[in-house]
């Protein structure tokens, strides 16, 4: 339930210029665009999903991305 609520906003999925820096940090990755690479990996078959309070919680090749359910900004991402 929660993965399809998540996937059918996907075009929603954003996050903010202090995100990118902290994500791009984090996952150790630049020259490209934070929020569609990470919507690449949401898509992913192989993704899980869950949603505790506030936020949902991806993991997916050994990365965690957090987004908050309502606004659906991408909080951080980080090497599990």
């Amino acid at each position: 339930m929660n993965k399809e609520i998540l996937l059918s906003n996907i075009d929603k999925i954003h996050t903010t210029k202090m995100g990118v820096d902290r994500i791009k940090k984090n996952l150790k990755i630049d020259n490209v665009d934070v929020s569609d690479y990470l919507c690449k990996k949401i898509l992913s078959d192989k993704c899980k999903i869950t949603k505790r309070g506030k936020n949902y919680y991806i993991e997916i090749d050994n990365i965690i991305i957090t987004i908050n359910s309502y606004s659906y900004t991408i909080i951080t991402a980080h090497i599990k």
